[in-house]
């Protein structure tokens, strides 16, 4: 198609954390091929700047605070096409802008409530509400649909669906005993798992309690990466319709982590140490020792020798020296005033789990199918790896800024023309969305028995 077919069309930006760069830098470099004018809006005005300022004539950097309503409906109001790279949480009011502001919406997040209450008044403006459209959820979402779609295209039924997927470090610059740095949303990290992880498994509804969900765990084998622990990942139920699964026996979800992570982090859950709900006051005059010892029974024994007894069986020599490593038995002192555990437990973090300059992340994700095609069963596996450039273009941040990217452009570009809430289940989404993600590097690798 011709450039001069297309219209000028505004796109805000909401939000340019760890990971947008990929989706910012995709809407920069195609803004003038398809008449964009990109607007880039985050608390950090001086650092979007750096990004903008070789694209001055389509783009521009604005400060902005989301509980500002006045200049939130303001930039909205200016915008055709608004994409919030928010965290989850804050979306609803966005959304519910957009929606009686006339505008389209795109994020990388589960669908809220929030977000099926507008689904209504949104078809009946004709407006996108497109969720889920990120790495996990989204990249899953498509390529799984694609080899559903694939089968039952050949007269197969697809009778066990297992999904994994892990924001993980890569092994050149894996350096630190959890195999873990955070390229995305440190405080999602702290908080995974919470709530009860819901499956089917062998035609039996499962449930696992957070209390559980770190020691239940499988193992799965990636062709050339090894072995990494999984776990069950929040209701893996309410995708089996979607997904056109209704003769499926198991359908589950699950996040990857390295080997030994989630024996480790189970000693923070059966602390307490991930608890947000109350704040530990003047906390900087406490240590790290003493906040672990604040959740241990008392005794004349060390706080390390209290906390051997206190797990028992679920702690060994590996994950004592993943604690260590953090510096929990070292009287490091706090640095926040005040806050949640989990809140001071991310600080500690943040520092220690650091992509430093130079180190790469990688993604690594794997779907599991059984099928039933002329009278025989059959397994197939769909595995990617996607490792990142730096710490600042990360795996993290392509798998989930350019699908997101690509399907904003499909869409004002007139390739598909869904309206309401949306995620990328159906072929006219998914389709053009995979095959450029494929001429970008981020393709699956396949293999089938039986």
């Amino acid at each position: 198609m011709s450039e001069k077919f297309y219209f000028m069309s505004k796109i805000l930006v909401i939000g340019a954390g760890r990971s947008s760069s990929s989706l910012i830098d995709y809407l920069l470099n195609h803004a003038k091929t398809y008449h964009w004018f990109i607007t880039i809006a985050d608390t950090n005005k001086e650092a979007v700047e750096l990004k903008v300022k070789e694209y001055q004539d389509v783009a521009e950097a604005v400060s902005f605070d989301v509980h500002n309503e006045t200049l939130r409906e303001t930039l909205i109001q200016k915008s055709d096409f608004v994409v919030s790279m928010l965290p989850a949480f804050m979306h609803g009011e966005v959304a519910r802008d957009c929606v009686r502001l006339g505008k389209h919406l795109a994020t990388a997040s589960y669908v809220s409530q929030e977000m099926k209450d507008l689904d209504k008044e949104a078809k009946e403006k004709k407006l996108l509400l497109l969720n889920e459209c990120g790495l996990d959820p989204g990249i899953d979402h498509a390529s799984a649909m694609k080899i559903i779609h694939e089968i039952q295209d050949k007269g197969g039924n697809v009778t066990g669906f297992k999904s994994f997927c892990g924001g993980l470090v890569a092994p050149e610059s894996n350096d630190n005993p959890w195999g873990y740095k955070f390229s995305w949303n440190p405080r999602n990290v702290i908080l995974a798992g919470q709530g009860t992880a819901q499956f089917i498994e062998n035609g039996k509804l499962k449930f696992i309690p957070y209390n559980r969900i770190y020691t239940q765990t499988e193992t799965i084998e990636v062709d050339g990466y090894g072995a990494f622990d999984a776990y069950a990942n929040r209701d893996s139920i309410s995708y089996k319709i979607p997904y056109g699964l209704n003769d499926a026996r198991t359908m589950l979800r699950g996040t990857l982590r390295m080997p030994g992570y989630c024996k480790a982090w189970n000693v923070f859950v059966k602390l307490g140490l991930t608890d947000d709900t109350y704040k530990i006051k003047n906390s900087d005059s406490l240590t790290y020792t003493d906040l672990i010892e604040s959740f241990l029974p008392e005794g004349n024994i060390s706080v390390k020798e209290k906390l051997i007894a206190f797990m028992g069986a679920d702690i060994d020599a590996e994950v004592l020296e993943k604690l260590e490593y953090l510096e929990l038995f070292s009287h490091r002192r706090m640095k926040l005033k005040e806050g949640s555990p989990a809140e001071l437990l991310q600080n500690l973090l943040e520092e220690k789990w650091l992509l430093k300059a130079g180190d790469k992340d990688m993604i690594v994700m794997q779907h599991q199918f059984e099928y039933e095609l002329n009278g025989m069963t059959k397994k197939l596996k769909s595995s990617l790896v996607v490792i990142g450039d730096d710490e600042v273009h990360t795996a993290m941040a392509k798998t989930v800024g350019l699908p997101l990217a690509i399907t904003i452009k499909n869409f004002l570009t007139g390739k598909f023309k869904s309206y309401g809430v949306q995620i990328p289940i159906s072929r006219e989404i998914y389709e053009p969305m995979l095959q450029e993600l494929e001429q970008l590097g981020i393709c699956f690798q396949e293999s089938e028995q039986g």
